[in-house]
């Protein structure tokens, strides 16, 4: 039997390396870092092993570590010390991120980004501005302390979505003027990047790059997330502004909202379930793209491993370079550090 193209004479252990058509870096990966104003000790995120919450006196010891195992890029999410009905501790001058950024920048050369958003700052765990017809609803949930009223069937549960470009507008400004190198909007608030591209351009920061969570899922893979930066809504859910699981067209149209209005890095989130809108993206325009890989892709590969039925190193590893080997050109994931320990000793 003859074959005159036997792709196996590739894959011996001589050449494999040299035709490897995709490759994972340490710098391909940006590691979260959860800081709480609200503890003066790390608290452990209990679905998220290996992950914890730090006070913001040891943010920059926090990062730190990161920058031991390689990984140079950090993403900043805060837990403030009191939360309203504005959000308005997102904003403020000596909230949580803007203190653990000024530390994190003047003590270490990590690279800073910063998530823009207001559910971690809202009482009631939603990304802006209620409606009124919200209002009313959460105003009734907190007076009847009801746990389950059904809100999440109520058309009214969303938020203003003008109301609130301006108090992301002030946030990011607030995050840039803290140090930040790169904020990242991730309310899917139609407008946002270009309120807050004006707002930075209009304070000075002409220079600093936005990372839009541009297609952004109602996903159910975010439940470890909420846990770790105490961003559950207290009611409803989040369907009206973050988008359908069904719906790829849709995202396309999203990204190229967010590339007209001047966002220099287009992320996916989650990752691994949206990896075809990865590529999608990749091949369409030519700006970097980022993928999400969230705390529920990262739970689940724990848990799996915990069971002995996965290798977690080897599927944690195979996770992120599916996403490289879709479009992403970098990726941010909890496995940061641990991966980037892997690719430092050839393992």
């Amino acid at each position: 039997m003859d074959f005159t193209d036997r792709p196996r004479r590739l894959r011996t252990d001589g050449i494999r390396p040299l035709v490897s058509e995709t490759t994972l870096d340490a710098t391909d990966l940006v590691a979260p870092v959860f800081v709480d104003a609200t503890t003066d000790e790390r608290v452990p995120i209990e679905s998220m092993p290996g992950h914890e919450r730090v006070p913001v006196a040891e943010a920059t010891a926090r990062v730190a570590e990161v920058l031991e195992t390689g990984v140079e890029a950090v993403i900043v999410f805060g837990i403030p010390e009191s939360k309203d009905a504005e959000g308005s501790r997102a904003y403020a001058e000596d909230g949580v991120v803007q203190k653990a950024v000024r530390q994190i920048t003047a003590e270490t050369d990590a690279y800073v980004i910063t998530d823009v958003c207001l559910c971690e700052y809202t009482d009631h765990g939603h990304c802006g501005i209620l409606t009124s017809g919200a209002s009313e609803s959460w105003e009734r949930h907190r007076r009847d302390e009801v746990v389950e009223d059904h809100a999440e069937d109520d058309p009214n549960l969303t938020v203003e979505n003008d109301p609130t470009l301006d108090l992301l507008s002030k946030t990011a400004v607030s995050h840039a003027e803290a140090g930040a190198d790169m904020v990242a909007p991730s309310s899917m608030t139609d407008g946002m990047v270009g309120a807050i591209r004006e707002g930075l351009d209009d304070a000075g920061f002409s220079d600093i790059p936005i990372m839009s969570y541009a297609a952004k899922y109602e996903s159910a893979f975010y439940g470890p997330f909420r846990d770790a930066a105490d961003g559950a809504p207290a009611f409803g859910d989040r369907r009206h502004y973050q988008m359908d699981p069904a719906n790829a067209r849709e995202a396309m149209r999203e990204v190229a909202l967010d590339v007209e209005q001047g966002a220099d890095v287009l992320m996916v989130k989650p990752g691994l379930p949206y990896l075809d809108i990865v590529r999608a993206i990749r091949e369409t325009w030519d700006h970097p793209v980022a993928a999400y890989n969230v705390s529920g892709e990262y739970a689940m590969l724990h848990a799996a491993a915990e069971k002995g039925w996965l290798d977690l190193d080897e599927v944690a590893r195979e996770s992120l370079l599916s996403m490289k080997r879709a479009g992403a050109d970098l990726i941010i994931t909890y496995f940061a550090e641990s991966v980037a320990e892997q690719l430092s000793t050839g393992r």
